[in-house]
């Protein structure tokens, strides 16, 4: 799937549909109410509007069915949206027995992910298709938010406390990892990418192997999925220095030393 910003998202998660449904369903009944009163109010604005100063309007006598109609029936539609939020609600915290259970922390500005085998990651996460997964969250610092829009789901991660969500992807793909709360300067640099893998190669992943890649390649992997591009960045703008055409090469320690690379 494409990274690109979409303005509607893949429905990539097993609920993903029904909270658009439910979604879509409060907009069609807010622009058909909007719509109905609007149309009524010019209607008879225009019907029933004074045309002499001498006018007088007769009494009205009122209809009860009408009074009851649109007191009932808005009753009913509101009580049918609301048993759909909340089974999809109850349905959204509740976590399936055999959901696999990742550990998230936030911190400023980034995500660090560990997978139960010990697998651990940074502003990324790899989880397998067709398969419930359980996400533990919490904060080192301030409140974050585990948000991925392409399944529909979001989550706070509140320093001092454990909060949990879950989701079951339905799609391979890359997908936004975004913190939908302001947690400080940094908060818009503060995203990542989930992988949904099939089962086959999320196993093989999980062991840290990739079949056909050279040594350059496997070093870029573990360059990349152990962190070190968070403060080793390819500018000189990083927390470390950047290692970009170093390796071979001469280079000054802080104590004076030159040493090679």
């Amino acid at each position: 799937m494409s990274k690109e910003f979409q303005l509607h998202p893949d429905l990539a998660s097993s609920f993903a549909w029904q909270v658009d449904s439910l979604y879509f369903l409060l907009v069609a009944l807010s622009v058909f109410f909007a719509v109905g009163v609007l149309f009524v109010l010019i209607l008879f604005s225009v019907k029933y509007r004074r045309r002499s100063e001498d006018e007088r309007p007769r009494p009205v006598h009122g209809s009860v069915a009408l009074e009851l109609a649109w007191s009932i029936i808005p009753l009913f539609m509101a009580l049918g949206v609301f048993t759909l939020g909340a089974e999809i609600y109850f349905r959204m915290y509740r976590a399936p027995t055999d959901a696999i259970d990742i550990y998230v922390v936030g911190k400023q500005w980034m995500w660090k992910i560990q997978h139960p085998e010990g697998k651990r990651e940074i502003n990324e996460l790899h989880i397998p298709v067709n398969q419930p997964v359980r996400l533990t969250l919490a904060s080192e610092d301030v409140i974050h938010a585990v948000s991925i829009p392409a399944f529909r789901t979001k989550r706070d991660a509140v320093p001092g406390r454990y909060n949990t969500m879950w989701f079951e992807a339905t799609m391979t793909g890359e997908y936004h990892l975004f913190c939908a709360e302001y947690c400080g300067t940094q908060h818009s640099t503060m995203i990542g990418t989930v992988y949904v893998m099939e089962q086959e190669e999320y196993q093989q992943w999980l062991g840290g192997g990739v079949s056909g890649e050279t040594m350059a390649e496997a070093g870029e992997r573990q360059f990349q999925q152990l962190g070190c591009a968070t403060c080793h960045k390819s500018e000189s703008v990083g927390r470390g220095p950047t290692l970009v055409g170093i390796f071979g090469e001469p280079v000054q320690l802080a104590s004076g030393e030159v040493v090679v690379a």
